[in-house]
């Protein structure tokens, strides 16, 4: 890819019985970067750079996505097989806490890592993806939200979704980005292909949609959450056709130091999309939040 720089470099952990792969830049404080749906870590590719001028940037490929490992049973996406993949990343790079930071599925694995193991996290950075108990309430008494995630109720299918991200030489997984953006021209031919040829990797289509196969039997059924505690900045495209904006209402009923960044004009994609605001915001973030 032509945008991957002599500095970032490959490299591999094994954490939680899987190898997972990411790509690494910088020296210091670690900068952990998780990835959504239907994504890797080339979704960070505009953040890695910037943030390497003073932390250690490791950008995970999830399990199942790209080069990481794809376990075949339904059972190993669970929520918390993947909150302990994290906690093993973070010890495994020789680190006893870092800057978090999600977007989408990795948003909320972030989430769940926080509350879970909160010793592990100094700061939290979650773009576009509510708080859990946000998301739980929105799914259960707002139709309007239910409609934008009938994604998600299709994904629980056996064999179709795979059939239809598979068609037309991945034309979903394209048409994920450019439909949903604003400024389409935030995303290249190259990036593009990028993703779908992540997407083709053996076994990875299967593994992507077993995120959401496992959701309602792990993401969905905790009715409890204390208050945060980690200083936690929410990043929003205002434009999200997937998840509205009133998911983020009232946030900081959960989280005791909280801000959020709204983005006009921009979707789902917000780091890709506007990445000079997303970097702007989370160094103020990181500048007011240090220690």
């Amino acid at each position: 890819m032509s945008t991957i720089t002599d500095s970032w470099q490959d490299d591999y952990i094994i954490t939680n019985g899987v190898k997972l792969h990411y790509v690494t830049q910088g020296e210091g404080k670690l900068m952990l970067m998780l990835h959504g749906f239907p994504e890797f870590w080339y979704s960070w590719r505009h953040q890695i750079p910037e943030f390497a001028k003073d932390y250690k940037v490791v950008a995970l490929d999830l399990r199942g996505y790209n080069d990481s490992d794809k376990p075949k049973d339904l059972s190993a996406y669970r929520i918390t097989e993947l909150v302990n993949d994290i906690k093993g990343v973070i010890q495994g790079l020789g680190d006893e806490s870092c800057v978090l930071v999600g977007h989408d599925w990795g948003g909320m694995i972030a989430w769940y890592v926080a509350y879970t193991y909160p010793e592990l996290v100094d700061k939290l950075i979650v773009l576009n993806i509510p708080h859990p108990a946000k998301f739980t309430q929105a799914l259960r008494s707002n139709p309007q939200q239910l409609l934008r995630s009938w994604y998600v109720f299709l994904f629980q299918l056996p064999l179709l979704p795979e059939l239809l991200l598979q068609w037309d030489d991945y034309q979903l997984i394209a048409s994920s980005f450019i439909d949903m953006a604003i400024d389409k021209s935030a995303f290249s031919e190259a990036d593009l292909n990028a993703y779908k040829d992540a997407a083709a990797k053996r076994g990875a289509i299967t593994a992507m949609l077993n995120y959401y196969r496992n959701a309602f039997s792990g993401l969905f059924n905790q009715n409890q959450w204390d208050i945060l505690q980690i200083p936690t900045l929410m990043i929003w495209g205002e434009n999200d056709t997937a998840l509205g904006k009133e998911l983020t209402y009232n946030t900081k009923d959960y989280v005791q130091y909280f801000q959020i960044r709204y983005i006009p004009n921009c979707s789902h994609w917000v780091q890709q999309e506007q990445p000079q605001l997303v970097n702007q915001y989370m160094g103020e973030f990181l500048a007011k939040n240090q220690g």
